[in-house]
């Protein structure tokens, strides 16, 4: 009988920025699957950005899972109860094993809860799990949060990332592309932080690559606009001559939008790469091959993107044992020559595809 009501998804990404674009693909392939169900997401205050105005979510809410004292915490968990079971969801999908969140939707009375791995909370509250072999099969991250879909019903889901702009922020891309690209300049933006989360240059190299890319060319004698993309910059590239720097002390949002006007990003494998690819924005990103890092779990999707990573033999003897930490200097690393030359590649195609595209009864390429 409860399975015929109307299915009301609750999905919980309570992670960092890239986690949650790739979790994207979910609130799509749900209702491709059952048009008239209900979906909301669970999501940390300053990721809300990535889902608003996606036409497959009905809500978002928003929960910060880490408040200062043991009082609060108290007090937020009671009161994430209490909204979690007024809004009377058939299924919860928690895609980061965390205890609160188990918890939680365990009080709210939520029937079907799915979460990530055989964890002693999972089973003392008859929660249902997918197995993840992360460094084993080999799969895409979007992919595995996927599963949890699988989990309730949803076949052959697509993982593509998707981020949504409202009409009024597509033309305000519209009009920063026209802008920017005034002297008939193409827009490459660089990325310089990651968090910490993967394999990066120093911000030092960043500069060296800026450099080259303001002295380069493309074969048409097309000169290129640098912008640095970060929220928060680094000394090495701050106050640069010729560089715009749109994203500086702005909201998630507007980074959305500035974003969404490049003509390609470079950056390491981190959570600005998701967000252009989710915008179909061209991008060139520095990749580790160790499987915790490794392209074939994290590179971008849904866009025309170029990879770069070492020399085969190159982790056998420079790997500094934490991978996040390797900033791949040395002989058979990357360095920034060969990452200037992959963005003007890049950077031809897409001139090649827009002419393409322009042609009489030509198809977008």
């Amino acid at each position: 009988m409860f399975f015929r009501r109307q299915k009301n998804i609750l999905i919980i990404r309570q992670d960092r920025i890239g986690d949650v674009v790739l979790s994207t693909a979910l609130p799509r392939e749900i209702k491709l699957r059952w048009p008239a169900a209900r979906v909301t997401v669970l999501l940390r205050p300053y990721t809300h950005a990535l889902y608003q105005h996606n036409p497959h979510v009905d809500e978002i809410l928003l929960d910060e899972p880490h408040p200062e004292d043991d009082r609060r915490k108290r007090r937020t968990f009671r009161e994430l109860v209490r909204r979690l079971r007024r809004r009377r969801f058939s299924h919860a999908l928690m895609l980061l094993p965390q205890a609160r969140y188990n918890y939680a939707t365990f009080l709210a009375g939520i029937p079907v809860r799915v979460g990530v791995g055989v964890i002693l909370y999972h089973l003392i509250t008859g929660a249902r799990w997918v197995m993840r072999h992360k460094y084993r099969d080999r799969r895409h991250e979007a992919d595995y949060c996927l599963d949890l879909i699988r989990k309730i019903g949803v076949a052959e889901p697509d993982p593509t990332p998707e981020i949504h702009l409202t009409t009024s922020e597509q033309t305000a891309v519209n009009r920063m592309r026209k802008q920017w690209r005034a002297e008939q300049k193409r827009l490459v933006g660089v990325q310089v932080t990651s968090g910490g989360s993967a394999p990066n240059w120093p911000p030092a190299r960043y500069r060296d690559l800026i450099e080259i890319l303001q002295d380069s060319r493309l074969d048409d004698g097309t000169s290129l606009q640098l912008l640095v993309t970060d929220n928060e910059l680094p000394a090495e590239v701050a106050g640069l001559p010729q560089v715009l720097y749109p994203n500086a002390g702005q909201d998630l949002r507007q980074a959305l939008v500035n974003f969404a006007a490049l003509d390609v990003l470079v950056s390491a494998s981190t959570g600005p790469m998701h967000i252009c690819a989710a915008l179909k924005v061209p991008t060139v990103s520095l990749f580790c091959p160790e499987p915790s890092c490794a392209p074939e779990r994290w590179r971008p999707l849904g866009n025309r993107a170029t990879v770069l990573l070492p020399e085969s033999d190159y982790c056998n003897h420079r790997c500094p044992g934490n991978t996040h930490a390797c900033t791949f200097a040395g002989e058979g690393g990357l360095d920034p020559q060969r990452v200037a030359t992959a963005t003007l590649a890049s950077l031809t195609g897409s001139l090649r595809t827009e002419a393409r595209s322009a042609r009489p009864g030509a198809r977008p390429g």
